[in-house]
């Protein structure tokens, strides 16, 4: 099944909703926003066909991502072998895309490979037809995680910075402590539209980024109390009477768990003990 839906958000911003299955429903969807001849994130090769049928006809020139991962960059080289669109990222984006990357097998079937292509840095000002965009580094999802504010409108382009109010699975290289970090920093900004990547917020952007920050810091500190007193993870995943959904852990070969959540936040406390 192949799922491509059109959203008219505000301010002549259009959202396209992506999905891609064998059969039945899309098990994740992902979108990517566009604005002038912008284009933010590019969405999953499974779609490549429609992605960039969407870039030829909102005429994109550049492209801005988020971050590496292959639901965000998936068709980033095809658009720019399309039409020659230059596309931007981090530093640690630029690294990672130069060459092809290995996925897990569950990566490879909902979203599809990304193919390598060349990363230019930020421009020192990227002036857009909605005014000034900052690039804003906030590293925890994975270490390029970067998002886009338009201060001049109050719209953020958050990338999987938020996510949900409530996270029920972690990846197992997230850091939980650089994401609390993170969301210290956007929480203070202003802004309204939260355009996520995977669920975004139309209104009180920022009060559902507040949510997490509030969920995120309760959960981490509760994980820590235990384990200084000596408990293993485990230990603590069954006290807080934690769920875990069997299906999605297997299913991605244990790269998505809320267990991964226990031990990001054990890992993230003893590094700082380390080193403090």
């Amino acid at each position: 099944m192949r799922f491509c839906k059109e959203y008219q958000i505000d301010q002549g911003i259009r959202g396209f909703k992506l999905g891609w299955s064998f059969a039945g429903p899309p098990l994740m969807t992902v979108y990517c926003y566009f604005f002038g001849h912008i284009m933010i994130d590019t969405g999953q090769s499974h779609m490549k066909n429609e992605v960039v049928s969407i870039a030829i006809a909102n005429g994109v020139e550049s492209i801005f991502l988020t971050h590496h991962h292959e639901d965000h960059s998936g068709n980033a080289a095809a658009i720019h072998s399309s039409l020659g669109a230059s596309v931007y990222g981090h530093s640690l984006s630029r690294e990672k895309l130069k060459s092809s990357y290995p996925i897990l097998p569950y990566q490879k079937y909902v979203w599809g490979k990304t193919t390598p292509v060349k990363i230019d840095p930020f421009p020192e000002k990227i002036e857009t037809t909605l005014g000034t965009m900052v690039p804003i580094h906030t590293p925890g999802h994975s270490k390029d995680h970067t998002l886009f504010l338009l201060p001049d409108k109050g719209i953020l382009f958050s990338g999987d910075l938020y996510l949900a109010d409530r996270i029920k699975f972690f990846r197992s290289d997230e850091n939980l402590g650089e994401q609390i970090d993170s969301l210290k920093k956007v929480t203070k900004l202003n802004f309204d539209l939260l355009l996520c990547a995977h669920n975004p917020k139309l209104k009180n952007g920022r009060e559902h980024l507040c949510l997490k920050l509030g969920f995120l810091e309760n959960f981490y500190g509760e994980i820590v109390d235990l384990w200084v007193k000596g408990w293993s993870a485990k230990h603590i995943f069954d006290f807080l009477k934690l769920k875990e959904s069997y299906f999605i852990k297997y299913f991605c070969c244990g790269n998505v768990s809320m267990l991964n959540g226990v031990k990001s936040a054990i890992r993230h406390y003893e590094t700082y003990q380390q080193h403090n």
